[in-house]
């Protein structure tokens, strides 16, 4: 079996991927049969990003903190471990976004896009789904929509449900909503398609973010499931992923 290893920068870090490398060779992603991610959940998603064009699967190995998305390390056994793994596949979001100027781009996010207002005043968006408006006017500090595999980060800390990584759902969270006061966001299919506009883009001003990508000055933007992209991340069957989602979701 091939490996290619992806690193964190820390000393520990990179002392296990010497050892590794030593251990099982080390290869090229374009000639990998499984990715192996050595680092915390940043370096897991980086490494999404990264090498989004390779079908290898991905195999992590937590020396970060939390760790949601990886494995426990271990050196010793890495064949034997990939080969039981259970295998979950995951697609990004796909953020289509308007700014001011008129001009175009195209963003992926495995986490989330989020909108934020750029100064103190509120943000104003306008909500649709599937070409309906399903909120005139939000008044907020902003909104986000979040993949399963994101639903743990900012989707959490803004209020939003914590997701099993295969639920075909999206979760739409709003962050700090002041008009409607109590509107708790929605739970959405995977193939709907959402679009946000911004409501006095000059007086309130608007960033949207997928992952670490922000575009400032925004009018509107398009998010749908890039299902043209999928990623597989490998667990080991004992690995408490599923528990520790159901502590998020019945943490206080």
């Amino acid at each position: 079996m091939k490996f290619s290893f992806q690193a964190g920068k820390k000393p520990r870090v990179q002392k296990a991927l010497e050892e590794l490398k030593s251990q099982y060779g080390h290869h090229a992603p374009e000639e990998a049969d499984m990715i192996v991610v050595l680092g915390g959940d940043g370096t897991m998603l980086r490494t999404l990003h990264m090498l989004a064009d390779y079908q290898a699967p991905i195999f992590g190995m937590n020396l970060g903190t939390l760790g949601f998305l990886l494995n426990e390390h271990r050196k010793d056994g890495l064949i034997e471990r990939v080969k039981k793994a259970n295998r979950f596949t995951i697609h990004p979001l796909l953020m289509e976004t308007t700014m001011k100027n008129g001009k175009k781009r195209k963003d992926y996010a495995f986490n989330e896009v989020a909108l934020l207002r750029e100064t103190h005043n509120s943000a104003k968006i306008k909500v649709s789904v599937n070409g309906k408006e399903r909120l005139e006017e939000l008044v907020c500090d902003g909104i986000l929509l979040s993949t399963p595999v994101g639903s743990t980060a900012y989707n959490l800390s803004a209020g939003g449900p914590v997701l099993p990584l295969d639920a075909n759902i999206l979760p739409l969270t709003p962050i700090s909503a002041f008009r409607p006061r109590r509107w708790p966001g929605a739970l959405l299919k995977n193939n709907s398609t959402v679009e946000f506009e911004v409501l006095k883009p000059v007086e309130r001003p608007v960033s949207a973010t997928a992952d670490s990508k922000e575009v400032r000055d925004i009018r509107a933007v398009t998010i749908t499931e890039a299902r043209d992209i999928s990623k597989t991340l490998l667990f080991d069957p004992d690995n408490p992923l599923e528990e520790r989602i159901f502590q998020e979701q019945f943490s206080g």
